[in-house]
């Protein structure tokens, strides 16, 4: 007699379902109340086992539209673990980074950016605030600061990650300029020259260029599109002392905008404690949830203050002001020894600024505007890969963030499509960008950052050809 409780039992059916793709990654499953009838169950309980299955990465809930079969990537959970590499760095991918500069930014459109619009961001405000800084605290303009920052500010962030439960102490936090300061800092204070840390794989292309520039190696963790890091993968690899530090993006990572499950989040989170080894967190997209609830980073499962807590207010706020912060867990002296001796303090009038645009309570009504907008540009970009791409090309359908991640077949050359692109001002981040070792040349990123209009689809649509013709061109 089966003793695992019906909504485990239910669970188990439907992910041995998927397994042996009898559900296929897309595939709508039942409703609630439709599972409830055939199977004779509470509602409460096929809604516990639909939440199990959220929790073990294999469907996910559309708003007004049900529970889906997530998409996995074949090769996301093999426990294939490549040496330690130092990270090279293609010439011609600083054309990519060239392309940000003021003199191409209006000629470049399309889908390069992770950073809100302009349009989309609470500028009109901002500038009411730092008038009224300026004219209440002239003196901030002549203070250099606290290393560890303005307490007004500290104290709004961690009134923010009450929002996941989090339990942020004001005096632990050190602000930053962006979450890039804060990797750094975090990095500075764990490493030396010449140690291994762990990154997922692919990873952001600008962390992988400060592992560079301070001398690093990496070992990747293969990565799931959907459901991020394989754990398993990651137990392997931090098996011995050889690695330094662990980092990751478990909310909408960027490129792929993979979500952890919390279960996958928790248990990462106890391993590495447990082995002694660091966790640097970077949720700089945690509040760009497409859904009803934001989802907790690792942080909300640390116990012991092994995870260095960053992120930011550069994508949602003001990327202007370059105000990130860390919670630098049991790290903090030696964290906060690396930001007196790089940047000694960051601004106190743009943490001022921000102080009052969050205790003014105008930041949950922007985000609420922002999230709505950023998911209907993806549901823009997803509806019109659907009608404009080759049927072969596989594609992630992320859950918040503002990327998605593609993948052709592998003969396709996405550094080939980003130079025919780049030459009709079409913005877009091709695969090797993405790793160490320059794989992923058949992946490319997008974002749908740019507001969904009749320019940018007809971008999309010239995309889709360039894509064909590549197709074409291969035989």
């Amino acid at each position: 007699m089966d003793t695992l409780p019906l909504y485990l039992q239910l669970a188990d059916d439907i992910a041995a379902q998927i397994s042996a793709r009898v559900l296929r990654a897309g595939e709508r499953l039942p409703s609630l109340r439709e599972m409830k009838l055939r199977r004779g169950l509470s509602l409460s309980t096929v809604q516990q086992a639909f939440r199990r299955l959220e929790d073990l990465g294999l469907v996910e809930a559309r708003p007004q539209s049900g529970y889906f079969v997530r998409y996995r990537s074949e090769a996301g959970h093999a426990l294939r673990l490549a040496a330690p590499t130092e990270v090279a760095v293609d010439p011609l991918l600083w054309s990519y980074v060239e392309d940000q500069s003021e003199q191409r930014t209006e000629r470049m459109q399309g889908f390069r950016s992770a950073v809100a619009p302009h349009a989309l961001l609470p500028t009109a405000q901002l500038q009411r605030y730092t008038l009224d800084c300026m004219r209440r605290h002239p003196d901030l303009l002549s203070d250099y600061g606290r290393p560890s920052g303005y307490l007004d500010f500290k104290r709004q962030i961690a009134r923010l990650a009450m929002e996941w439960g989090g339990q942020l102490h004001p005096e632990q936090l050190i602000v930053t300029q962006g979450t890039i300061e804060a990797l750094n800092l975090a990095l500075r204070a764990l490493t030396q020259p010449g140690d291994v840390v762990a990154v997922e794989s692919p990873a952001y292309f600008s962390l992988l260029y400060t592992l560079k520039a301070l001398g690093l190696r990496v070992v990747e963790i293969p990565t799931d599109p959907v459901s991020g890091i394989s754990v398993d993968a990651l137990e392997l690899a931090t098996r011995d002392a050889a690695i330094k530090a662990v980092i990751l993006v478990p909310n909408f990572s960027n490129p792929q905008g993979a979500l952890m499950p919390d279960a996958a989040k928790e248990k990462v989170a106890n391993m590495l404690a447990a082995r002694g080894i660091p966790l640097i967190e970077d949720d700089v997209y945690g509040e760009f949830y497409y859904g009803r609830q934001r989802p907790r980073p690792i942080k909300a499962f640390d116990r012991s203050g092994n995870v260095l807590y960053c992120a930011s207010l550069t994508k949602d706020v003001a990327p202007g002001l370059r105000i990130g912060w860390i919670d630098p867990g049991r790290y903090r002296s030696q964290v906060e020894v690396q930001k007196y001796l790089s940047t000694h303090s960051t601004p106190t009038l743009n943490q001022a600024v921000l102080a009052r645009f969050l205790e003014s309570g105008a930041y949950p009504r922007h985000m609420r505007r922002l999230r709505r907008a950023i998911a209907n540009q993806m549901q823009g970009l997803l509806d019109g890969l659907a009608r404009h791409f080759p049927a072969d090309v596989r594609y992630t359908r992320p859950q918040g963030g503002f990327v998605l991640w593609l993948e052709f077949p592998p003969e396709f050359d996405s550094l080939a499509l980003y130079r025919l692109a780049r030459q009709e001002g079409i913005g877009l981040a091709p695969g090797p960008l993405f790793s160490p070792r320059g794989d992923y040349r058949h992946c490319l990123r997008l974002s749908c950052a740019e507001p969904w209009s009749e320019a940018q689809q007809a971008r999309l649509v010239r995309l889709g050809a360039l894509v064909r013709q590549q197709y074409a061109e291969q035989g």
